[in-house]
């Protein structure tokens, strides 16, 4: 499966000059939400995600995603695992479970994002999971930012990544795109102004 090409062909691969989320800007820009408005191709990325897992060995009671950009994604991947399906949101800012979800203790809780940059919403979801007593077990999204390393990848782990060295991470491609602190920006520098896209812009 190219991940990539699937990408590119519903236009989810941008290209030009973007503000991230982190505040780091890129020529790149991933919008899972344009690959993930297809519900037949949600459940074909979700399906070879839930595969992954699987032969693994990974064992899995729930799915949770962190709204907004991990709904779509997280909810195909528990249809295709068969579990149940649950999700945090920031109240105050504060990754909260709310809208009457529970998880009970010991359960085995699978995060689940649509793209893992740092994996810095995934911890906060797995930090509120965890305080009310369910056990963590994995992280998965369809996309990986290259600063985590997911399994089968060649890529080495860099300093920033936020997700635990001894839980597996699963996703279907390294997107591996050269980004830079705004003064250090060559974009900037030849007179271009980043754009911000995505769930916390447009």
């Amino acid at each position: 499966m190219d991940i990539k090409k699937i990408y590119m062909d519903a236009d989810a691969l941008l290209h030009g000059h973007f503000k991230l989320s982190s505040g780091n800007h890129s020529e790149y820009y991933l919008q899972s939400a344009k690959v993930l408005e297809d519900p037949k191709t949600a459940a074909l990325l979700a399906g070879e995600l839930a595969k992954q897992i699987r032969e693994y060995g990974l064992e899995v009671d729930t799915v949770c995603s962190p709204a907004i950009g991990g709904l779509i994604a997280g909810f195909a991947l528990a249809s295709a695992l068969g579990c149940r399906y649950i999700f945090t949101e920031r109240v105050e800012g504060k990754m909260t479970l709310r809208r009457g979800f529970e998880v009970k203790k010991g359960e085995k809780i699978l995060i689940c994002e649509d793209i893992i940059t740092t994996g810095g919403s995934a911890m906060e979801a797995a930090a509120e999971i965890e305080q009310l007593g369910a056990e963590v077990v994995g992280f998965a999204a369809l996309a990986n930012r290259g600063f985590c390393r997911r399994e089968g990848s060649t890529l080495e782990r860099k300093p920033n990544c936020k997700l635990p060295e001894n839980r597996p991470f699963f996703a279907l491609a390294d997107f591996d795109f050269p980004m830079y602190p705004p003064q250090e920006c060559p974009m900037c520098k030849a007179g271009s102004e980043a754009v911000k896209p995505g769930s916390r812009g447009n």
